[in-house]
């Protein structure tokens, strides 16, 4: 049976392997037979967790250490990256489909990967058939097509909450390899904003607080980011938010950015097009705060509320803090 790549993702404040990482190995035995890749070797919890999700073999480098994008520095010479992980085990087990999450990162790892194994990619995948075929939406998600890939290697990456983790227990064999570093020196980031404690990712926040044009500044949004982190939430934006530097691009929600499936959605002074709804039409409750009582975005909204964001966001940033004390 052909083997299967599914790249694992942990999430960086628990330490734990995410959601993604066995919805992966779910979809990898459509496939064949599912093969997990850990950036560095996996503990006890981890390999119980890879195998409960149908793991066979869990590969990781023969080295402990494998940087992230943006955080190579001076052993760049003798440190790999996901991408030269994925490139050798690729090499060596020549798999039948290489499967990754549609995050931020996993999209520039697969990226990098089918340029290093000259290969076709597919991105942002809502279901994989056996082909391997991938299912994507288009057209703000009006419309499901099937791609497949017939150069080199499928590269595949899938949405993070496109498929539900099915156990299928196994006794994985944990493998180490030789990673060999690419002589590409990987970006570094020199500058960003300090992120504020505890935020969640937006890809899998319960609560995301999104803001757009009608908050008019700077200044309004940093209300809203209180607002969020009083709620535990995901700070977000729109395509118009992000144009305008209030905030980073990895931010931004809709048709070209993320696509989030929060319980709750707080939407602040957007107005709701079409190319942002595609991306935040999924959440369970969405409430929406504006001036424009014709705007679409209160055609999604379970509670909409006309109004001047600038002045109800402090009001409710108040209340929030009234009922959710500060510890």
């Amino acid at each position: 049976m052909a083997k299967v790549v599914a790249l694992v993702d942990r999430d960086a404040r628990e330490g734990t392997v995410r959601r993604s990482a066995c919805a992966l190995l779910t979809l990898a035995r459509r496939l064949g037979e599912p093969v997990a890749v850990c950036p560095a070797r996996p503990d006890e919890e981890t390999i119980g967790v890879l195998g409960r999700h149908g793991a066979t073999e869990i590969w990781c480098p023969d080295s402990s250490a494998i940087s992230l994008p943006g955080q190579r520095g001076p052993s760049e010479s003798v440190t790999g990256t996901e991408t030269d992980l994925l490139v050798a085990v690729a090499r060596h087990l020549d798999p039948a489909a290489i499967l990754i999450a549609a995050t931020h990162r996993g999209q520039e790892a697969a990226a990098r990967l089918a340029i290093r194994l000259d290969s076709g990619i597919i991105t942002d995948a809502v279901d994989i058939r056996p082909g391997p075929i991938a299912v994507q939406r288009c057209l703000a998600d009006s419309h499901l097509v099937e791609s497949t890939v017939v150069r080199g290697t499928p590269i595949i990456t899938v949405r993070p909450e496109a498929a539900v983790p099915e156990p299928s227990p196994a006794v994985p064999a944990v493998r180490t390899i030789a990673v060999e570093p690419s002589r590409t020196r990987a970006p570094r980031i020199v500058a960003t904003p300090k992120p504020r404690a505890a935020a969640p990712a937006l890809d899998h926040a319960d609560i995301v607080v999104a803001g757009g044009r009608g908050l008019g500044s700077r200044a309004a949004f940093a209300v809203l980011a209180d607002v969020a982190e009083a709620l535990g939430a995901a700070l977000a934006g729109s395509h118009t938010a992000a144009e305008l530097g209030w905030i980073p691009p990895e931010a931004r929600v809709g048709l070209t950015g993320k696509t989030v499936n929060p319980r709750l959605y707080l939407a602040c002074g957007v107005s709701g097009s079409v190319r942002h709804r595609a991306g935040m039409q999924g959440a369970k409750t969405v409430v929406a705060i504006g001036d424009d009582p014709a705007a679409p975005i209160f055609k999604l909204a379970e509670l909409g509320v006309v109004g001047d964001a600038r002045a109800i966001l402090p009001a409710l940033l108040e209340e929030i803090r009234a009922r959710i004390p500060i510890t």
